[in-house]
């Protein structure tokens, strides 16, 4: 009996698998996604004068209200 089920597991999690990465592989290469892809490329070389959390909460936080 483990022999059949680990038989299953292996050949049926394998095509899973391969499905998972042929559809991740299409996603990533799918034109429509270039410009989203660009764009999130190139956010590590955007210039910025703070930090995203100080844009988030409006950049009070670090300033103090004597």
């Amino acid at each position: 009996m483990y022999d059949v089920l680990a038989s299953f597991a292996q050949t049926w999690g394998l095509l899973l698998f391969v499905a998972f990465f042929i559809g991740a592989a299409i996603y990533a290469f799918w034109p429509k996604n270039k410009d989203k892809f660009e764009e999130a490329a190139r956010v590590p070389l955007e210039d910025h004068d703070r930090p995203a959390a100080a844009d988030r909460d409006g950049g009070d936080k670090d300033r103090r209200h004597d």
